[in-house]
Order: C-alpha cells, then sequence, then structure tokens
C-alpha cells in the first residue's frame, strides 16, 4: 500500500526528492511584467494650464513644475512629448476645492498660465502647488494662511516651487501684505469662516484688477449650521451683492464635498472710503517735490 502511494506521488510530481525541494512543474513559465497601458494627456478644453489623462479611467493633471516630487503623494505621470519628457501631477478633487469645481461644470476660474493669483486660506499648499503648476514660471500666486502650522507647510513648499509667495497673516486685513501683493487678475478665496464675503471684499478692493475675477468655495456648515445649506448659499450671495461683487454663476460639489459651493463672481467697481485714526503726514521740504509719509496704529474702519 505505501510502496503505491509512493510511486503515485513520482508520477504527479508531487514527491520531494531527499534534498527537500519540491521538483518544478512542468509546463509553467515564468510570469512576464505586464506592459504599462499607454496614456494620452491633453490639454482640458476649457481652462488653459489644465489637462486631462486619457487612460483607464479619466483624470485632471497639471504639468509638474517641481519635476520628480510629489505635494502630496498624489500620482505622477510620465509622458513623450517631441522626444523630450515631461511629467504631470494627479489633481485629486476630494483634496481640492478648485479641482471639485472644475469638474463641477466651472465655467472660468480667471487662472491661466502667466496670472497673477492671491490665494486666500492656502493652507498647507496642496490646492496652490497645483495652481503653481498652472501659471508656470511667468506668474505668480500670492498665498496667505494663517495658521501658523500649515504655514510651515507652505513656506516649505515655496522653497521648491520659486512662483509661490507664502504670506502668513490674517486675511481679514489685507493692508498687513500690501506691501507684497501686487494688482492680480484673480482672487481664490476657501478661508471658511462666517466673515467670508466681507474678506473676499476688502481682499478684491484693495488687490483685484478692474478686469479681473473671484472664485470663492462656501462651506454652508462654517457659515451658519441652523440653516439648509441652499439657503446658506443664497445669503452669501446677498451678502457679496452689497459689498459690490456680482455672482456671475454657483455649483455645488457634490461628490467631491458635502455641503459646499463655488461661486464664481466679479467686482463691480465702487468708491472706497475710509478713515485712519491716529495718522500723522509729515513732508520733506529739502526737495523741490514734497514726499509724504503716513504712520498710523492700524485702526482702520471702511466703508465700501
Amino acid at each position: 500500500m505505501g510502496t503505491n502511494f509512493r510511486q503515485d506521488q513520482k508520477r504527479k510530481g508531487n514527491f520531494r526528492k531527499n534534498d527537500g525541494r519540491r521538483p518544478q512543474s512542468q509546463g509553467r513559465r515564468p510570469s512576464k511584467p505586464v506592459a504599462p497601458k499607454k496614456v494620452i494627456i491633453v490639454p482640458h478644453e476649457r481652462f488653459p494650464g489644465v489637462f486631462v489623462s486619457k487612460g483607464k479611467e479619466d483624470a485632471l493633471v497639471t504639468r509638474n513644475m517641481n519635476v520628480g516630487f510629489s505635494v502630496y503623494n498624489e500620482k505622477r505621470i510620465s509622458v513623450t512629448e517631441n522626444d523630450q519628457k515631461i511629467e504631470y501631477r494627479s489633481w485629486n478633487p476630494f483634496r481640492s476645492k478648485l479641482a471639485a469645481g472644475i469638474l463641477s461644470g466651472l465655467d472660468n476660474i480667471y487662472i491661466q498660465p502667466g496670472t497673477k493669483v492671491l490665494y486666500l486660506g492656502a493652507a498647507s499648499g496642496t490646492s496652490v502647488s497645483h495652481v503653481s503648476d498652472m501659471i508656470g514660471p511667468k506668474g505668480t500666486v500670492y498665498a496667505v494662511e494663517f495658521s501658523q502650522r500649515s504655514g510651515r507647510d507652505l513656506i516649505n513648499l515655496a522653497k521648491k516651487r520659486t512662483n509661490i509667495v507664502p504670506i502668513i497673516d490674517d486675511a481679514r486685513h489685507p493692508y498687513k501684505y500690501r506691501m507684497l501683493v501686487p494688482m492680480v487678475d484673480c482672487i481664490f478665496s476657501d478661508v471658511a469662516q462666517p466673515d467670508q464675503a466681507r474678506i473676499v471684499a476688502l481682499n478684491a478692493q484693495y488687490y483685484l484688477k478692474e478686469d479681473g475675477g473671484v472664485v470663492m468655495s462656501i462651506k454652508a456648515n462654517c457659515v451658519d449650521s441652523t440653516l439648509p445649506p441652499e439657503t446658506v448659499f443664497a445669503n452669501e450671495v446677498d451678502r457679496l451683492r452689497k459689498e459690490g461683487i456680482k455672482p456671475k454663476e454657483q455649483v455645488t460639489l457634490e461628490p467631491f464635498e458635502k455641503d459646499h459651493a463655488i461661486l464664481n463672481v466679479t467686482e463691480e467697481m465702487k468708491l472706497l472710503e475710509f478713515t485712519v485714526d491716529d495718522c500723522y503726514f509729515s513732508s520733506d521740504e529739502s526737495t523741490s517735490t514734497s514726499k509724504y509719509a503716513i504712520d498710523c496704529n492700524e485702526s482702520y474702519s471702511w466703508t465700501l
């Protein structure tokens, strides 16, 4: 009985030899690595500087300005164009309100290669890094963030991306960074504060060009958690109109963000009146042209 069992196992190839190794099965060859499927990158039809990766699943991508490095462990895609290797970064709409707005159907974000962008609520720089890719080396993104912890990440990001200017300050007081920010083509706001409309209006009065635009992300729970999101969005639109800002379009960000909306707005030019408390003027009479310097205790009262 035992002899027949051993002979059967030898014939089947399942019997271990004296050296303890199992004999290799006949007819099998080692598997070869699967060649990666070809990915095609095409420009986005509405937004210059944004691209679409067409493969098994389409995805938003931006051309990586800092080749070889990721910002938040996003996927990087290398393609060859005109005998030149170019790297793109996947843009996750679940981690970026701006990407979610693009996929939700926004018609205009006012951002393209070479533009100057004021980004309010930059956080650690996830979306800012993609704006950096979009505007390229000829553009600049002025990234304002109040949190010191997120600000450190933002500063480290700016060390690798020369078109990012980190500003660790409160967006409620735009005059504090007036020496750093010029007139900009676009303001993107993601500050998630109850007075966000007021914050956007102040920054627009300071820095937005006459033909510029504003893209504003609204988180309903941060504005008023007691009201339905639709009511909150409508109230914010009314506040913007009172501040002299005209909403042009509104889209919700589901399924990427719950109870979020994003607005595309433009500023209606309006005279800005203000009073300055405890300020003095001094003139330099040593030259034929008087030069005036203003020194204030940062107590401002604004009327829009």
